[in-house]
Order: C-alpha cells, then sequence, then structure tokens
C-alpha cells in the first residue's frame, strides 16, 4: 500500500488537459498511469494519488489518467437524494489540470456501464480499451455491478492482465481520515477552515451576477446575488469572510448564505458585499472562495441592528489577513 505524506503548500502546474466524454474517442497506443472515482472535492487524499500517478507515469514512461463518471452514481441509484456535489463539473475538471494530470476521462454513467461487473470493467475498458499498466485505487474504493470490484480482485487479474495495483492508505489530518463526505459535513455546519485544510485549497462558488431585490443598497451595502448550479454544495447558511474574483482582480468580501429574515425574505440567496469596489457588474461571471466563518445566520429587530452588525461583520473582514 502506499503511504502518503501530506504538504498543504504546493506549486500549481497547468497542463493542456486532453478531456475525453466517450472511451472510443481515444486512440493513443502509449499506456496508462490511471486512477477512478468520483474525485468530488479533488481534495488532499486525491492529490496524494495523483502525485503517486504521475511518479509511476514518469518512472515507467506512462501518460497519466483520472477517470470519473458524471452524473454521480448516487444520482442514478438514488434519483430523490438530495445530493449536493463540492464540485462542479467543471471545477473538477480545472483541479484535475492543476495537479498535473494529462488525460481525463469523463464517463456517463448510463445503464450499460452500470450493469459491467467489476471483472468486466477491468477486462473491457480498463485494459483493452485504455491500455492502463498501472493502477491506483483509493484506501475504500469499490466498482462494478454491486460493487463486485475491488483491491482482491484487481490484484489477482493484474498478474493475468499484466498491470501493475496500488492502493492508497486512509489520508488523516489531525487523525481523522479525509472524505468528500467529512468535507461535505463540516461545510454544512460552517467549518469552512477544517474543510479548506482537507480540501487543500479554499472552498469556492462561481456563478453569474443577477438581479436581487436590492436592499442592500438602501443601507449602504450593495451585494451581489450569486447564481450557484443546483448541484453545488452551499455552506451553512450564514455570513463569511470571502476572497472575490471578478474580472481578473480580487477583492475582500462578505458573503451572506440565506433567506434574509429581517426583511422577511423567502427565497434562499447567495450575495456579496464586494469591499473597495463599485461597479455595475450584473451578468458577470464572479468566484468567492471561503477563508472564515462569522457568524449563523440572524434574525434582527430592525434595519438598525443589522447595520451594525454588518459594520462589525466589515470591520472583521478589513482585518483578516489573506
Amino acid at each position: 500500500m502506499i503511504h502518503c505524506y501530506i504538504i498543504l503548500i504546493f506549486a500549481v502546474k497547468i497542463l493542456l488537459l486532453k478531456v475525453f466524454r466517450n472511451f472510443s474517442d481515444y486512440s493513443s497506443k502509449k499506456p496508462l498511469a490511471l486512477s477512478l472515482g468520483m474525485f468530488d472535492g479533488v481534495h488532499l487524499g486525491h492529490k496524494c494519488i495523483m502525485d503517486e500517478l504521475k511518479k509511476a507515469g514518469s518512472e515507467n514512461n506512462l501518460d497519466t489518467a483520472v477517470l470519473t463518471f458524471w452524473p454521480h452514481p448516487r444520482f442514478v441509484f438514488n434519483p430523490n437524494e438530495d445530493l449536493k456535489l463540492l464540485n462542479t463539473l467543471a471545477e473538477k475538471t480545472v483541479l484535475i489540470e492543476n495537479y498535473g494530470i494529462s488525460r481525463l476521462f469523463v464517463k456517463e454513467f448510463d445503464e450499460e456501464f452500470r450493469n459491467l461487473t467489476g471483472e468486466e470493467f477491468v477486462r473491457q475498458i480498463l485494459v483493452e480499451k485504455l491500455n492502463v499498466k498501472y493502477l491506483i485505487i483509493g484506501y475504500d474504493h469499490s466498482f462494478g455491478k454491486n460493487k463486485s470490484g475491488n483491491f482482491e480482485l484487481l490484484q489477482k487479474l493484474s498478474k493475468e492482465l499484466n498491470f501493475e495495483v496500488e492502493q492508497m492508505e486512509a489520508i488523516n489530518i489531525h487523525e481523522n481520515n479525509i472524505s468528500s463526505t467529512k468535507i461535505r459535513k463540516a461545510l454544512q455546519e460552517g467549518n469552512i477552515k477544517e474543510a479548506n485544510e482537507m480540501l487543500g485549497y479554499h472552498y469556492s462558488l462561481s456563478g453569474r451576477v443577477i438581479h436581487g431585490r436590492k436592499i442592500g443598497r438602501t443601507i449602504g451595502y450593495p451585494t451581489a446575488n450569486i447564481e450557484t448550479e443546483n448541484i453545488k454544495l452551499l455552506p451553512q447558511k450564514g455570513a463569511y469572510i470571502v476572497e472575490v474574483f471578478l474580472k481578473n482582480e480580487s477583492y475582500k468580501g462578505m458573503l451572506s448564505i440565506g433567506t434574509n429574515p429581517t426583511v422577511n425574505g423567502e427565497k434562499l440567496t447567495v450575495e456579496v458585499y464586494i469591499l473597495n469596489f463599485n461597479g455595475d457588474i450584473y451578468g458577470e461571471n464572479i468566484t468567492v472562495k471561503f477563508r472564515d466563518f462569522l457568524h449563523d445566520e440572524i434574525k434582527f429587530e430592525g434595519m438598525e441592528k443589522l447595520v451594525e452588525r454588518l459594520d462589525e461583520d466589515k470591520r472583521l473582514t478589513e482585518e483578516f489577513s489573506f
């Protein structure tokens, strides 16, 4: 089993990642070092896998690749489940590219694919179509119909089909295993610093700036309402210190997730007040990165109390060191 030692500060190297939505589109004869899974969050545990892929690729003259699935299999097996993801597909693609992987296979989790047994998947997809010679899986990963594929099966088939297989051990922070599930839980509880530590980067939201109720501008705190993708996980309702990226510039910001109960709001909104900025940005794309949690959503007795809290949040945001 592979052990990975976490380095929280790392260099980012951008490659020209090649993305394949169909296995039939891939025709390279060069063998692959590959890992498979959802990679939701592309967190530090995933980083360790990709670091090992790059090492194997360099030592054995292999291209590096990740095979992931879209939509998430849980959407297929449990269509009524309200699952929210850490990454959109676009975000995941950028993160994988940033870690230096050269190939990304995005497989639709359709009826035909979900009915492949673990052994059929290894033989027909990994070996015959993708020419995998080095395979790395996570410590708890299973695959194939009825989860019939696991590390033991891979060890058995690797001898017959001539590929190497390695399994990662769990990656720990503060004696806790890193997982996408634990990161989601931390975000849903407002534990931004804990989530960011497991991710290895700052959790972000992106979207288009849309029109809102425009109440903020009447009290000196005009906000940009962000239209986010429905599948994207929103952290716990409340106020946050964020870093705002807009038109190739970055700013400090105060972000609110909630229904604006002080003014009897009902719709859940994501709004950011951008410090030291004044401009019309409707229709623009904006990204916010979460840096710290300020407080839970509060219903104030009146607008005066709300402004007092906003003034204090602004002071804390100005003093926060990015």
